[in-house]
């Protein structure tokens, strides 16, 4: 090992590490009764570029160029977090706000695949989601590493079936350059 570490190497380790801070932040955000249904993967390399080319596979299929914007900055990213929740099942609070009379009968429903992901989902699986987003985008925001909360990375990950336990995923890129690469991105919009 060199004892010396230049910026690429420093920086790079860096996305990693936060990264793995992202999983605990995750891991441990509050969540309705304390039941964790949240599932959490760190991707990149080979791995990472795979997933760029779903989505760009998927741009194809649907004609939807947004999806191949966000391909572009999944392969110009250092990694992915991915983040899923397994939301087919209820929490027992008997809330209704799934549409259903309770928790029995939501569980009792039948779920199915939609366009990109499983449903029905438990209102407080989601909103559980929500926070553990939440707090690893945070993480990586106290950590100065650059990131977004990106739908269409999921939706590729979902279609790989990266995280086989999870009815939704999220995907948040992560790099660090001079300019955060996930903003004021110049794209031509063709389709919704």
């Amino acid at each position: 090992m060199s004892p010396i570490i230049r910026s690429e190497e420093g920086e790079r380790q860096a996305i990693f590490d936060a990264a793995r801070f992202m999983q605990v932040a995750a891991r441990t955000a509050p969540k309705a009764y304390g039941i964790n249904d949240i599932f959490t993967l760190i991707v990149y390399g080979e791995e990472k570029n795979a997933i760029a080319k779903v989505m760009e596979e998927i741009a194809e299929e649907r004609k939807i160029d947004l999806f191949k914007r966000d391909a572009k900055n999944v392969r110009d990213s250092e990694a992915v977090f991915l983040i899923g929740v397994k939301g087919d099942k209820s929490t027992g609070l008997n809330c209704g706000a799934c549409g259903y009379k309770d928790c029995k009968e939501f569980d009792g429903m039948e779920k199915r695949s939609g366009h990109d992901f499983k449903g029905p989902t438990c209102i407080f699986k989601a909103i559980n989601f929500g926070i553990a987003i939440g707090s690893a985008v945070k993480i990586a925001s106290i950590l100065n590493i650059d990131n977004r909360v990106m739908y269409r990375v999921g939706t590729a990950a979902m279609k790989m079936n990266l995280i086989p336990d999870a009815t939704i995923i999220l995907g948040i890129p992560l790099s660090a350059r001079g300019k955060n690469i996930y903003f004021d991105r110049i794209w031509p919009i063709t389709s919704k």
